[in-house]
């Protein structure tokens, strides 16, 4: 029984201590982000593995651009349709997560998440697309993390940088030359907004640049844009 004991507890001690160590590795790259760009994401990892499947030459499209080369209109379209209360929150929007319970419980399925730009970001930088209740909660602990060392102009610039705009497509530089043949600082409203628009599903916008649903939230993203705040 005591032999039992002593190994228990030895196992809880090895766990406990590569939780640490896993939380520590998070916190130090996220320490090396506050001055340096990522050279790749754990999703990108993901969608790249994906695409050389197919074609084993695949590439990523994936250039940075630092935060004051990107369009004014691309930050608050991003803003009114992803996180209207970004630089007001800890990074978790509590009000938007009660929000999006009470929608889907009404609807009774998931059609709305409450995820913030922070907690998008944590998962972007280190998590695949797996669900779970384990997953949840590192996405959790990451969003903490980029919150604690990160400022919010930070952690929106990364975020504008490494988030997937279609096929092989990743941050906002890329995006733009592919869809538009201009570089993100050029962006006005009206693409600013269809960006915007595609965040959610933008593989699938991709494949269908005139679906009903993308043309309808780009006119609300755009109403939601004078209002935005940015960091």
């Amino acid at each position: 029984m005591r032999a039992a004991v002593r190994w228990a507890v030895r196992a809880m001690l090895v766990l406990a201590g590569a939780f640490v160590l896993l939380q520590g590795w998070y916190a130090a790259h996220i320490w090396w982000w506050r001055d340096h760009p990522p050279r790749e994401t754990a999703f990108m990892a993901v969608r790249l593995a994906e695409l050389k499947k197919v074609n084993p030459g695949a590439r990523l499209q994936y250039a940075w651009v630092p935060y004051q080369r990107i369009s004014v209109e691309l930050k608050r379209a991003m803003i009114a349709a992803e996180d209207a209360r970004f630089v007001e929150h800890d990074g978790f929007d509590w009000e938007g997560i009660q929000h999006a319970l009470d929608k889907n419980l009404k609807k009774g399925r998931v059609v709305a998440g409450g995820s913030t730009i922070s907690q998008q970001l944590a998962k972007n930088l280190f998590l695949t697309g797996e669900r779970s209740y384990w997953r949840k909660g590192e996405e959790a602990l990451i969003t903490v993390l980029l919150e604690a060392i990160l400022d919010k102009r930070r952690i929106f610039e990364i975020y504008l940088n490494v988030i997937e705009w279609g096929t092989g497509v990743f941050g906002c530089e890329a995006a733009a030359r592919h869809y538009f043949g201009a570089s993100a600082a050029e962006l006005d409203a009206v693409q600013a907004a269809r960006l915007a628009a595609m965040t959610p599903n933008p593989r699938r916008y991709e494949r269908n640049p005139g679906s009903k649903v993308l043309a309808r939230r780009i006119p609300l993203i755009m109403a939601g844009m004078p209002a935005a705040e940015l960091p």
